[in-house]
């Protein structure tokens, strides 16, 4: 069953633990003069999303969506969400809506430019692109300039069915998930690449003040100490020797 929690002023989680891969799959409502919709979740939870949005605001003044790369769990239930609002565009990369997007939802998505930024009314997003971050060409994330939120993605993946928001090392919770899926199929889960480092400090130089991020706990406290961190465990884990 999903579970909401308002993790920042009119940003809302929407959360449903997958036991099968013991963890939170998240998704995120910006509350908002033209709402906004971060991450469609997987088509087979697409019900108890739409469910959980309906609570919150009427599905078809859905305004916006977005997500960060072209996966299932990003964005495969897009063409449900569309169906349910048919007024909202589809955020994404340049690369993104070129290669993918544009084709699966078969009009013009709207592809920004790293930097580009729109409002949803109260709130201004700055898109940040960040190939290969966390995985994929056409990865990117969206920052909140208002309340300082970054919608990171699958940055800071956590296991297990864990608190909607914390203030502890989220950092230490990633670290320990990588390392177990490095010795198992999931190895290389994030692509340790020489943009690495430049885009985590792209986004440390932000100075959020809460991560949302999709699978596990989202974060507030010192986010940008955080990403620095997060830089530090990725190298440990997936960096090669050269």
């Amino acid at each position: 069953m999903a579970k909401t929690t308002e993790i920042a002023p009119n940003i809302y989680r929407i959360s449903i633990y997958a036991q099968w891969g013991d963890l939170q799959f998240n998704h995120f409502l910006v509350k908002d003069d033209e709402p906004l919709l971060f991450h469609t979740g997987l088509r087979g939870m697409h019900p108890e999303i739409r469910e959980a949005v309906s609570k919150l605001i009427n599905v078809s003044d859905l305004r916006h969506i977005s997500f960060s790369h072209f996966e299932s769990d990003e964005c495969g239930a897009l063409n449900e969400w569309l169906g349910a609002a048919p007024k909202a565009d589809v955020i994404c990369s340049q690369v993104g809506a070129l290669v993918s997007v544009n084709d699966f939802i078969g009009r013009e998505a709207h592809a920004l430019a790293d930097g580009e930024s729109f409002t949803t009314g109260k709130f201004r997003f700055r898109y940040c692109q960040t190939p290969h971050l966390p995985h994929g060409w056409d990865a990117g994330v969206l920052f909140e300039e208002t309340e300082k939120t970054l919608l990171c993605s699958d940055l800071f993946h956590q296991t297990g069915d864990v608190e909607p928001i914390t203030s502890s090392d989220v950092v230490g919770r990633s670290h320990e998930a990588m390392k177990a899926y490095q010795a198992g199929i999931l190895a290389d889960y994030v692509p340790y690449t020489p943009l690495t480092e430049q885009n985590l400090k792209k986004l440390a130089a932000l100075e959020p003040r809460t991560l949302a991020i999709m699978h596990g706990s989202s974060f507030t406290g010192n986010c940008a100490r955080a990403l620095d961190d997060l830089h530090v465990a990725y190298r440990e884990v997936f960096g090669r020797e050269a």
